[in-house]
């Protein structure tokens, strides 16, 4: 079974030096960061997203194989938990990446299904959520400049 490439453009408007006003599909919402970080607290910060974009991704993913492998799922509960040196980020000397150096995802099932069936579906689930895949894998990140043409298009869209 072929299926058509999934394209996916979200765009955002700079409401402050940390506040972003999100739309996607027919969706707004704002990220910021919390007021310790000097933002208002008027969303989630861009790495609470991350993980919360994880635990939805992988709400459907499992769902969708434990139906393929016929394992029941009465409830689901999922924990995303991550730890990041902010030292890059603020400019500080450090050996570590600006994103998270682990991320973690504890599945919680309400399931008759074995341990080891349940083990099973979490492990193809990682395999085929593509945003395990992205936060696991390297993916190419472009950053551009808008040139003076794509910027009058999208003031005239506004």
């Amino acid at each position: 079974m072929s299926v058509k490439p999934l394209k996916v453009t979200v765009t955002g408007t700079s409401e402050s030096p940390t506040k972003l006003a999100v739309s996607v599909r027919d969706f707004s919402f704002i990220i910021d960061e919390p007021a310790a970080y000097g933002g208002e607290d008027a969303g989630p910060n861009p790495v609470e997203y991350a993980l919360a974009s994880l635990a939805g991704c992988m709400n459907v993913v499992i769902h969708m194989v434990a139906k393929e492998q016929g394992v029941e799922v009465r409830s689901l509960r999922l924990t995303v938990k991550g730890e990041l040196d902010p030292s890059r980020l603020m400019a500080l000397p450090t050996e570590n990446r600006a994103g998270f150096q682990s991320i973690e995802l504890r599945a919680e099932f309400d399931s008759d299904s074995s341990t080891a069936e349940l083990a099973e579906v979490l492990r193809l689930s990682g395999l085929r959520c593509p945003v395990s895949d992205n936060l696991g894998n390297t993916t190419p990140v472009t950053l551009r400049l808008a040139a003076p043409a794509e910027l009058e298009e999208v003031l005239a869209a506004v």
